[in-house]
């Protein structure tokens, strides 16, 4: 076990050698609290979100709390989905900031302050202007962070072969669902019940703390963690000094333009963006793929990689709604009260984090039991089954949303159950996804391909983004004609990958 290693077992002049945290560094612990203080600021904003978006606008809860910006869901669905794709596009120039510029340690603190900053942002009254502004940043600050502060946790162990490397990551894995756990039932409940603006503030203060908690313990953190890897040289810095003035000076003479001559809106800035997230995937995996100096085995990789890729897609598409049209469903045709208990509908939120608690370790004793017995399921196996149970998430979503007509309100066990049910899906592919990322990734790409993992997201969410805005597609996601689509697609998607399982196997050559 990891807390059974002695104090001589640790490397020497590793930080915090003399006193451990559970057994690890005592860098994990300033770690551990800065991504818990982090992940509280980012759900329980999240968790405000859509309501805030919602209310006082058509689609909104009678009765409801007023002040928000009175969004009708189609454009609140596309703006949640643009939001969580940009925070996950930007988590791959967040780690090249760190590798090429900053060093982890540095783009932290810096990933910290924006996100403080974009809260506090978020939490002044005014209407759009600041409510976007504030948005743009923590999606910034959040992009920044995501990489570099898993790298640095990294940083801790002597290598991959650290003994305590797998028992760390797990550690640090629950303090990012402690956060996002307590965040909805704090920032949400005030957001919802006293002042959205204050809820807002909340998740300032919980930024603050985890950045005092940053840097009060940054002398406990590895050294390699201030290091810039591989750094710009002069006229690399250059280069991109000149090509990144010379877009913001075509972005803002467009978009002075497009302003000043009255035409602009909303979907000037939101439709650019969910296209960027659905080309810069695309044109990331193309480019690995054409690249001639991957030998035949790693291009016979990628092509088995290319499939999981697009089913990851796929199940966050339909996960991520977990957060607007099913959170909206929660928000205006559930009962806000199970068992003579008020709450507010922020509080859906908790539950995925709650699930992923409970359920992670009974998972992983599952897939251990199973190998001893030599049935373990493959990794297609198990993207297939990620794939067809949040399929059955949305067969189950139906079953309320045809109870919740005329102005009934359905029991929220229903929405404990899709939460559920998604979670369960999640287990299957999130930690299995991230793993065959980096036994997949060519070597030329290894510190890349887990920013392209992240892509999928993009993809996906940038996907649900183009269905929902009235502007493009149109289409209502909280209809059970969209539901029931979304749900068949994903079931038969996951079929179709388990009866294809042995041709991408032999695509993956000896990644079992």
């Amino acid at each position: 076990m990891a807390s059974s290693l002695t104090k001589d077992s640790v490397r020497p002049g590793t930080p915090g050698s003399e006193k451990t945290f559970f057994g690890h560094p005592r860098g994990l612990a300033t770690l551990f609290m800065t991504e818990m203080w982090e992940r509280f600021s980012f759900y329980g904003m999240r968790a405000l979100l859509v309501v805030y978006l919602l209310s006082g606008g058509p689609d909104a809860k009678k009765g409801s709390m007023g002040g928000g910006l009175g969004m009708d869901l189609a454009t609140t669905t596309a703006i949640y989905s643009v939001y969580l794709s940009m925070v996950y596009l930007l988590a791959m120039p967040g780690g090249w900031l760190g590798d090429r510029v900053w060093g982890p340690r540095k783009t932290v603190a810096i990933a910290a302050v924006t996100i403080m900053s974009g809260h506090v942002v978020l939490a002044l009254p005014g209407g759009q202007a600041p409510f976007f502004a504030g948005l743009a940043l923590v999606a910034l600050g959040s992009g920044l962070l995501k990489a570099n502060i898993s790298t640095m946790v990294g940083h801790l162990y002597n290598g991959p072969d650290d003994p305590r490397r797998d028992g760390g990551f797990t550690i640090f894995y629950m303090g990012i669902n402690a956060g996002a756990f307590f965040a909805p039932l704090v920032i949400g409940t005030v957001g919802q019940q006293v002042s959205w603006h204050l809820g807002f503030g909340l998740a300032a203060v919980g930024m603050a703390i985890g950045l005092a908690a940053f840097l009060i313990g940054t002398r406990t953190l590895d050294p390699k963690s201030s290091v810039v890897p591989k750094p710009l040289d002069t006229a690399e810095r250059a280069s991109w000094l000149r090509k990144g003035l010379l877009w913001l000076a075509v972005a803002a003479v467009f978009y002075g333009i497009v302003g000043f001559s009255g035409h602009f809106t909303l979907n000037w800035a939101m439709i650019p963006l969910t296209v960027i997230g659905l080309i810069i995937p695309a044109g990331v995996l193309l480019r690995i793929k054409r690249d001639k100096e991957l030998s035949a085995v790693e291009q016979s990789k990628m092509t088995g990689y290319i499939w999981f890729f697009v089913a990851a897609a796929a199940f966050w598409m339909i996960y991520d709604q977990g957060g607007s049209t099913v959170q909206a469903f929660g928000e205006t045709k559930a009962s806000g009260s199970l068992l003579g208990f008020d709450f507010p509908s922020s509080w859906y939120q908790s539950l995925n984090p709650v699930f992923i608690m409970a359920l992670a370790p009974v998972f992983a004793w599952f897939w251990i039991w199973l190998s001893r017995r030599s049935k373990e399921p493959s990794t297609v196996a198990k993207f297939a089954a990620g794939l067809f149970f949040i399929g059955v998430s949305f067969f189950f979503f139906l079953l309320p949303l045809g109870m919740a007509t005329n102005g009934t309100l359905v029991s929220p066990m229903w929405l404990v159950g899709i939460y559920l049910i998604q979670t369960v899906g999640e287990l299957c592919i999130s930690p299995v996804g991230l793993s065959v990322t980096t036994k997949m990734a060519p070597a030329k790409y290894a510190s890349q391909m887990m920013g392209v993992w992240f892509l999928a997201v993009t993809a996906g969410d940038s996907v649900t983004s183009l269905l929902s805005n009235p502007a493009v597609a149109g289409v209502d996601l909280s209809g059970t004609a969209a539901v029931a689509v979304e749900a068949a697609l994903a079931s038969l998607a996951g079929i179709a990958v388990y009866m294809y399982r042995r041709k991408v196997k032999t695509l993956m050559g000896d990644v079992h």
